[in-house]
Order: structure tokens, then sequence, then C-alpha cells
């Protein structure tokens, strides 16, 4: 399964004699399909702990938690990171940090903690 990613330029494009996409702006990404697994359970997650905060603390919650933060410095990261590392290594480091977050924050959130 491969996810490609193309943007069409609109600078320089006159009409017909251009192609239809003249530039490629953000390389083709062959994504596993455990990956996209993996993404949908943590939206998972994170759906289930915005439902149970609102349930619980009658608002909707998001805890900002040290680990929600290192998962987004991360997610920040990464599109760097795609030259030098093999999507398939960080990627797992990646999932593996956002599950533990979510997990966490929904822990956080059904214990009535509020992070500081």
């Amino acid at each position: 399964m491969k996810l490609v990613l193309v943007t069409k330029s609109l600078v320089g494009y006159k009409g017909n004699d251009q192609h239809q996409f003249n530039s490629y702006l953000i390389p083709v990404l062959d994504v596993p399909v455990w990956l996209w697994v993996c993404i949908g359970i943590i939206a998972a997650i994170k759906s289930i702990n915005l439902v149970s905060g609102f349930i619980v603390q009658k608002k909707f919650v998001a805890e900002h938690t040290v680990m929600n933060k290192i998962t987004g410095l991360l997610l920040f990261i990464f599109p760097l990171t795609l030259s030098i590392i093999d999507l398939k290594y960080s990627a797992i480091v990646l999932c593996a940090v956002a599950t533990f977050a979510a997990i966490q924050e929904g822990y956080f959130i059904r214990m009535g903690k509020e992070v500081k």
C-alpha cells in the first residue's frame, strides 16, 4: 500500500501546455499497513479519552502531560528523519511513545488527576 503525497505547483501553471502535476514537493512514501493500524489504534484511544473525559468531568479534557509533549516533539522531528532513518524504524518508536502517551492521558483523565 502506498501513500502518495503530491502537490500541484500553481506557480508557473499557465494552462494546457504544462503537465498536470509539474512538481513533486513531497516524496512518495511507502507506508506499511501495520503503521495505519497503529495510527488507528492511537486515534481510537484518544477518542475514547475525549468521550470518557466528558462523561467523568463534564467537560472536554485534554491533558498536557510530559509524554504528550514528547510525542509532539517527535512528530515535529519525524519528517526530518526520513532521509536518515528508515520509516519502519522511526515509526516504531513514534507509535510506541504515542500509544503510551494516549494510555497515560486516559489514566489521568479517569483518575481525575490534573497535570500541572
